[in-house]
């Protein structure tokens, strides 16, 4: 069931995008997904759908093949998409915040007229950065980068690895030198292909299971200097910046999940009857459902704000990690409530409330714990 009403803060072309993205979730995503969930496996047709609706390359220019818009219409993409699957909403959200983000602000020309218009087109990328002691304190970094040649070596292990099992492109992060300490991380641009890189396989989750989640093994993997993304020892900065747009996306991505559970729930309470009337006559039922809307709408308003303050040049660290600390505690509170009020049915995984309740908690977690949030905005409060 789709959203209710028109998001007001929306202009006309970006309703219409957004309606664009649910219309082709409900078309091509919503059939397979109770299928994708359980075989934890995400479609090919699905992926080449996305590329071709032209949601894979987003913010691209359109001379690299790409559609040349704003962070904001990725924003709303991640969201209309989640509302449908988050699985397939995190594939976009990854491709379009951290990967190509990362490439656009810090490729060089020939990187960006060599991998802009694969991963506009049909290659899905990926995000390397945590490792097994590098989780919260993300550049921890055991990885290593050694000189060689004209060219670097990569050795180490990534865990974490969102869409690893499709990718074709990763940008991993490595240290130069362990004793520099951040001034040592650096970004590389690693091909699937490149000897010594093993995908392995994808974890088992509680959510978002059609979207893969893998290890990599890095054993003494060559990559050419023109495969270093931005400077030596700047990796701290480059990764700093595009997790902080990550954030937003996964802020929208939630939205999705929260506007999802408040369909289920109100669909149902005018369906359901008991003691003679619908559950949506009982005052009680509706005050939760005022609760529950204007709670997303809180959230949907500060992840908003910070997508318009990213794409208006302006500082948005704070507004970002205010926007994902409160859209992932909503999407979470919202699925609960929808299980609750859908009662055992909701408990069954037919009606797709569950899911959504697994999905949604991962929104702590990923791309900055619900801390690390908290304490960005303290640390900036304080400054």
């Amino acid at each position: 069931m789709t959203a209710h009403f028109p998001l007001s803060v929306l202009t006309e072309e970006e309703q219409f995008l957004r309606d664009t993205v649910l219309q082709f979730g409900k078309k091509n995503i919503e059939p397979q997904r109770l299928t994708m969930d359980r075989e934890a496996k995400m479609p090919q047709d699905i992926i080449r759908g996305l590329f071709e609706l032209g949601m894979m390359g987003i913010e691209v220019p359109e001379k690299y093949g790409g559609a040349g818009a704003s962070f904001f219409s990725a924003i709303i993409a991640v969201e209309a998409l989640a509302e449908v699957d988050a699985s397939v909403s995190v594939l976009l959200d990854v491709q379009n915040t951290l990967v190509l983000n990362s490439l656009l602000h810090h490729g060089s020309d020939a990187q960006k007229e060599k991998y802009l218009p694969l991963l506009s087109t049909e290659w899905v990328g990926s995000y390397a950065l945590s490792e097994a002691g590098s989780g919260s304190d993300a550049f921890a970094l055991a990885t290593r980068a050694t000189k060689e040649g004209d060219g670097y070596v990569l050795s180490g292990t990534k865990l974490w690895i969102t869409n690893a099992a499709e990718s074709k492109l990763f940008i991993v992060f490595a240290t130069v030198d362990p004793a520099l300490g951040h001034k040592g991380i650096t970004a590389f641009l690693v091909e699937r292909d490149s000897p010594g890189f093993t995908v392995e396989a994808k974890e088992d989750k509680l959510g978002i299971r059609a979207s893969s989640t893998c290890p990599l093994t890095l054993d003494c993997v060559k990559v050419p200097q023109e495969n270093v993304l931005g400077p030596i020892g700047q990796g701290y900065k480059l990764a700093m910046d595009t997790l902080n747009e990550g954030r937003i996306g996964i802020g929208a991505q939630m939205l999705g999940i929260a506007q999802a559970a408040l369909n289920l729930a109100v669909a149902h309470v005018k369906e359901r009857k008991q003691f003679g009337q619908s559950l949506a006559e009982f005052q009680g039922i509706q005050f939760q459902l005022a609760n529950m809307r204007t709670d997303l709408e809180t959230a949907r308003l500060l992840v908003y704000n910070a997508a318009r303050l990213k794409d208006a040049g302006r500082a948005f660290l704070t507004e970002a990690a205010m926007a994902k600390l409160r859209a992932s505690e909503v999407a979470e509170s919202l699925a609960s409530q929808a299980i609750d009020l859908l009662g055992g049915v909701g408990f069954t995984r037919e009606y797709g409330a569950e899911k959504l309740y697994r999905d949604a908690k991962i929104g702590k977690i990923y791309e900055g714990t619900s801390n690390m949030q908290l304490l960005t905005i303290a640390k900036q409060m304080l400054r």
